[in-house]
């Protein structure tokens, strides 16, 4: 991984005393570059990798536009925005043209980087769910995407074509096994676009990201105090977020497991996220909507299924690896999982 330091232009940007300060890696993140930053009071600094972000401006502006939102209709809701440099600006750039922000630290809180508990799961789910019914009424029109088609099954599963079409034979036949499993499910493609379609999904503000290491839990309550990493907050469908969820709360291993005997669906994690998230989004949902709630969680397990085989037949050129063969077993992982999840709710396609 790239080792950096924060500059000393950056730290004069946002007025901290250069020789008076500490700034030291923190953080479980592998998109961007995260500092705590020790003053007088504590920071959050943060540099957008502009690799995966290339217009780091849409995102401080779509983190502006909800800020506004949300401070007029609902002033007491904790939102962390981004503090703005001495000169008024939203962002920083060091000398090589990279972009830093600034957030507040919000003391006694803590990250997870794992679902242990039923609780957790219902917590980080009710946290996600508080965020997108305060912003249902937002424009989202205003909106921009940070990242295009971020989530759209449809385009990922063209770029899963291509790369098939485009991948040696030694690739295609060491991936055999995943090809026929993306294709036995690739029935979800279709469904995708029938619930996409004709109005079925309200165009909503999501999160896009909404793993239990984006939400701040109070230390000693368990409680979810706020989302964090907003860098993906943009249109999309509830779905998304929902299903993100599911992907990333049922199974107790994670998506870098090679055994996938150790992949399975837990139910009652299950039922204790979509608590949690329907305990805030339930009267927000429309009636189409809460039939897509199954839907949710698959769509998201395969999506990021054939997104990691894809970068496996393309030679490994998105996702950072440790070793050759890792995209592929992190797609067995989640074709497996998405396996399991169709089993468990019974999924019929559309």
């Amino acid at each position: 991984m790239e080792s950096v330091n924060v500059p000393s232009e950056v730290l004069k940007a946002f007025g901290f005393p250069e020789n008076e300060c500490k700034a030291e890696r923190t953080g479980s993140g592998h998109i961007n570059y995260t500092f705590l930053v020790r003053e007088k009071n504590d920071w959050i600094l943060q540099r957008i990798n502009t690799n995966v972000f290339k217009e780091p401006d849409i995102i401080a502006a779509n983190l502006r536009l909800a800020a506004n939102h949300l401070k007029n209709q609902y002033p007491d809701y904790l939102f962390l925005n981004a503090v703005q440099t001495i000169e008024g600006k939203e962002m920083a750039f060091d000398q090589s043209g990279n972009p830093w922000r600034l957030f507040p630290y919000i003391p006694d809180t803590m990250t997870l980087d794992k679902v242990d508990l039923t609780e957790q799961a219902f917590e980080a789910a009710r946290g996600f769910g508080e965020l997108s019914k305060k912003l249902s009424s937002v424009e989202v029109n205003l909106f921009k995407p940070t990242i295009p088609k971020f989530q759209d099954l449809t385009w990922r599963n063209e770029q899963l074509e291509t790369a098939i079409r485009n991948a040696s034979e030694a690739r295609k036949s060491e991936a055999s096994k995943a090809m026929q499993l993306a294709a036995e499910y690739s029935f979800l493609v279709n469904d995708y676009r029938i619930f996409t379609s004709a109005g079925k999904l309200k165009p909503r503000v999501v999160h896009n990201d909404t793993k239990i290491n984006n939400i701040l839990f109070n230390a000693k309550t368990g409680k979810a105090v706020c989302v964090i990493d907003l860098d993906t907050l943009m249109p999309g469908f509830f779905i998304y977020d929902l299903g993100d969820m599911v992907r990333t709360f049922v199974s107790p291993v994670s998506e870098e497991e090679k055994d996938v005997r150790k992949v399975a669906f837990r139910k009652p994690f299950y039922d204790a996220l979509l608590e949690g998230y329907l305990s805030e989004m339930n009267s927000s949902l429309s009636a189409e909507e809460h039939v897509a709630i199954p839907f949710a969680g698959l769509m998201m397990t395969y999506i990021m299924a054939i997104r990691f085989l894809a970068d496996f037949l393309n030679g490994n050129i998105y996702y950072q690896i440790h070793y050759p063969e890792q995209n592929l077993v992190r797609a067995m992982n989640q074709l497996t999982l998405t396996g399991a999840i169709a089993h468990a709710l019974n999924y019929r396609p559309q």
